[in-house]
């Protein structure tokens, strides 16, 4: 396949705003961009089809940019929601170093990376509005999707000028560096052909954009860190563990999908994995195949067999092998408990709320649902290991909690 039958099988094309660009994508050589604002340490998993844009087309012979917007983070975009947040000026600086670096691990080298705000930080206001406002009619701003949404509910003028801000990082780029391409989510389509449009004004030259889908579950939640359903790119905030689980209990009916959009696996091998998972889906062949592909991606292979291998050990119960570093990753959001030395067991349930009263907690030894790091226990009286950081108690099947010696 070509790149752009490829991105089309993919289903990572939206819109586009010249059917030139489809050839110009297979012959490669042009320089394009993609931006992100740090208003977050990190990409988060809803972005990654997104930039993984980028890889495919650096792989395809274009040179990639990316700009974050150390500029419009400080201002924020129309989500069609309501407003965001006023943003700190120095969280924005911090974050811009953090993806700065997120970026050029992702990406290497080949990667040009550059903040909007190293041009409008000496800006003019009179002179933006003369040289830049002059030139985008407001009925065409009114006319952007995001925009009309939030008409209802309010938008500040800040927001409303956003289009304004990118549509003048296209031209700028294009000054620099000869960009001739913008792509993003298709929430940013306004944005994108803002920049176009200045463009085509300012130094009369046709350039393009298009716009990919945005990455949703069945349900068409968006996946991305304002719906509370999504996690981050950077491991240090989201362990290669967490994200093997995450994938580990995606849908079904959504694999097909993500394999195409989160992966570089061919068509021959995506069709083979589904019809092969399809078979058993209580396998989660395809949902295993991803984690494999996205976290080998992002974190290296040995992050991915490490992974594995902690999902492997937490599902046959022997957790005792799991080193101190590796309780805190997989258990950091379970209860977590003091006990002291000299406890014990029925007495460490019952003080935790583990179970209601010494007789839940006796019927619960009684039936063999407490295991205290792997190992049944039904000895009221039993202690814990008090050479142990952490004693990892479950009850029943899901059920766990860790216990620190005071």
């Amino acid at each position: 396949m070509t790149l752009w039958e490829d991105l089309e099988y993919r289903g990572l094309i939206k819109d586009i705003t010249n059917p030139e660009l489809k050839e110009k994508l297979n012959q490669g050589g042009l320089s394009f961009y993609i931006g992100a604002d740090p208003t977050a340490e990190s990409l988060h998993i809803g972005q990654f089809p997104t930039f993984l844009m980028v890889e495919r087309l650096k792989r395809a012979g274009h040179k990639p940019y990316i700009l974050v917007g150390g500029a419009t983070g400080r201002v924020g975009d129309p989500r069609g929601t309501g407003e965001r947040e006023k943003a700190d000026i120095k969280v924005i600086e911090k974050n811009f170093v953090k993806i700065k670096k997120q970026m050029q691990q992702l990406f290497g080298d080949d990667v040009t990376i550059v903040n909007n705000y190293d041009w409008f930080k000496d800006i003019n206001y009179i002179d933006f509005l003369r040289d830049v406002g002059k030139y985008i009619n407001v009925n065409y701003m009114l006319n952007k999707d995001l925009v009309k949404r939030q008409l209802d509910i309010g938008i500040s003028y800040a927001e409303f000028s956003y289009m304004l801000i990118q549509g003048y990082d296209f031209k700028k780029l294009y000054d620099l560096y000869g960009v001739t391409l913008q792509f993003g989510g298709s929430d940013q389509w306004g944005n994108l052909t803002t920049g176009i449009e200045l463009i085509r004004k300012l130094n009369n030259e046709e350039v393009y954009a298009f716009s990919m889908p945005l990455t949703t579950d069945s349900n068409g939640m968006k996946l991305g860190k304002s719906y509370g359903n999504a996690l981050w790119l950077d491991k240090e905030k989201t362990s290669s563990y967490e994200l093997y689980q995450y994938m580990l209990n995606f849908e079904d009916v959504m694999m097909e999908d993500y394999l195409k959009r989160f992966t570089f696996l061919s068509k021959e091998e995506i069709e083979s994995i589904m019809s092969e998972h399809n078979l058993k889906p209580e396998l989660r062949l395809a949902q295993k195949k991803l984690a494999e592909e996205v976290i080998t991606f992002l974190h290296g292979k040995e992050e991915y067999i490490h992974a594995k291998e902690v999902s492997e050990v937490l599902f046959t119960g022997n957790v005792a092998s799991l080193t101190d570093e590796e309780i805190l990753q997989v258990f950091k959001d379970v209860p977590t408990f003091n006990y002291h030395k000299d406890e014990v067991l029925i007495d460490i349930l019952v003080n935790n709320k583990i179970a209601s009263s010494k007789r839940e907690a006796r019927e619960f030894l009684t039936n063999n649902a407490i295991s205290v790091n792997g190992e049944i226990v039904n000895l009221e009286n039993a202690k814990l290991d008090n050479k142990r950081k952490y004693n990892i108690i479950r009850r029943g099947k899901k059920k766990y909690y860790i216990l620190i010696q005071k």
